[in-house]
């Protein structure tokens, strides 16, 4: 059998709108989970007096989470559909857990938006919704939970989706191509079949909207572009650093060079789940070893590419910005901590260019004094050290970031143009 494609699904949306009851469901009735797994889970919900969550917590694996009844980390879960192999990503709702939910998006080929029909738009629903727009996730489900809980009625179903078309048109989404399905995940009513409760509805079931995305386009003709996780020292094999290819295709014996440091070497071998490889292409988290270049050389946040292509290191770069949690105002001069790609690094916003009209896209005013919570602005960013920037439009997963201080983060963007170092 032909192995399926795969694609990378998020689930945001608002802290008590029951994702991880969604996510436990959709595994239990794609036949992840298993009975005997379900009811080993519904004991333990028992136990710490969380009868109800026992879905929720085939996602929640830490116990701290169980105790509490929220979801800190993102977990990893593969389903399988008819069409597709899915990994979920479950980006948790809570506020401080944004920075992991922006990790998530950056891998995420769709998303779906959890909104709960009983409780309506909360705080996390708009700004997930948002979060995704400005990060570029270009598919979209939403889907509406706790049906069961508005006896399943049309009226409760068409309301939700006309707040949550007013939410989202404005920030460039085109809902009339995005499926708004109604569902209830404690019930277990119309995620992996049509439900017979709400015969008012035709459109589809969870499991066939996933079924209706479509796969993304790996940027295998475009130049290398592998940004180091981890850097190792293997007896016998020198140098192995590891790394997701995000473009191009990786083989042994061709010569690559690492940016900043622009060093260079040749690929020696590559290895995936301990098998060794022809080749890597975008998407795969590899393994790999390295001749003429040694452990000094290399680290994470760096960047391989070809010797023919290098990466594109900034003097600066502009981006756009949507500012989610700022205490004051971010100002010139301004040197937080960006995380882009597998890099971390102080940079300094050298200028606000202007203002954005979240409604519009249009300028709202040329050269702010200050930004705040809730603004997109577009800005020029200097790094304080040499790190590798791409263009979003050319290397979406080189050209997003976040911006971290005080413990949390700040804001999300895309950048839109590179000044490269000078040589």
């Amino acid at each position: 059998m032909a192995e399926k494609p795969h694609l990378n699904l998020i689930f945001t949306g608002h802290v008590d709108h029951g994702k991880s009851t969604t996510v436990g469901r959709i595994l239990y009735d794609t036949g992840a989970l298993s009975e005997q797994d379900l009811r080993k889970l519904k004991e333990e919900a028992a136990k710490v007096g969380k009868a109800t969550f026992e879905f929720a917590f085939a996602m929640d694996r830490l116990k701290e989470e169980r105790e509490r009844g929220v979801t800190i980390d993102i977990a990893h879960k593969d389903f399988n559909t008819q069409k597709y192999y899915f990994t979920i990503i479950d980006a948790p709702g809570h506020k401080d857990f944004v920075k992991n939910m922006i990790t998530g998006a950056s891998q995420a080929d769709a998303a779906v938006l959890v909104c709960s029909a009983k409780e309506g738009i909360q705080a996390q629903t708009k700004e997930h919704a948002f979060l995704l727009k400005v990060l570029g996730v270009g598919q979209f489900i939403v889907a509406i939970n706790k049906m069961d809980a508005m006896n399943f009625e049309q009226a409760a179903y068409d309301k939700t989706k006309a707040e949550l078309i007013t939410m989202l048109k404005p920030m460039g989404y085109k809902t009339d191509s995005i499926p708004f399905i109604p569902y209830s995940a404690y019930a277990g009513e119309n995620i992996a079949k049509k439900s017979e409760k709400m015969p008012w509805y035709n459109g589809p079931c969870l499991v066939e909207a996933f079924d209706a995305l479509i796969e993304p386009k790996k940027p295998t003709d475009k130049p290398l572009r592998l940004p180091i996780q981890e850097v190792f020292t293997i007896t016998g094999q020198g140098t192995v650093p590891v790394g997701r290819v995000e473009a191009g295709i990786m083989k042994p014996g061709d010569n690559v060079i690492v940016m900043p440091p622009g060093k260079t070497g040749e690929v020696k071998s590559i290895e995936m789940h301990h098998q060794q490889l022809t080749q890597a292409i975008p998407g795969d988290n590899v393994g790999f070893a390295l001749r003429g270049l040694d452990k000094k050389d290399i680290a994470r946040g760096n960047v391989l590419s070809a010797v023919s292509s290098p990466a594109t290191v900034a003097e600066e770069f502009t981006a756009q910005v949507v500012v989610l949690n700022h205490p004051t105002a971010i100002g010139k001069n301004y040197t937080p901590v960006f995380h882009i790609h597998t890099a971390q690094l102080a940079c300094s916003i050298v200028e606000l260019v202007e203002q954005k009209d979240p409604k519009s896209g249009g300028t709202l005013k040329k050269n702010p004094d200050f930004i705040k919570t809730g603004d997109i602005a577009i800005i020029k960013v200097r790094p304080t050290k040499p790190c590798v920037v791409e263009k979003y439009s050319d290397f979406p997963a080189l050209g997003r970031f976040a911006i971290r201080d005080m413990g949390q983060t700040v804001a999300a963007g895309v950048v839109l143009d590179v000044v490269p170092k000078k040589a």
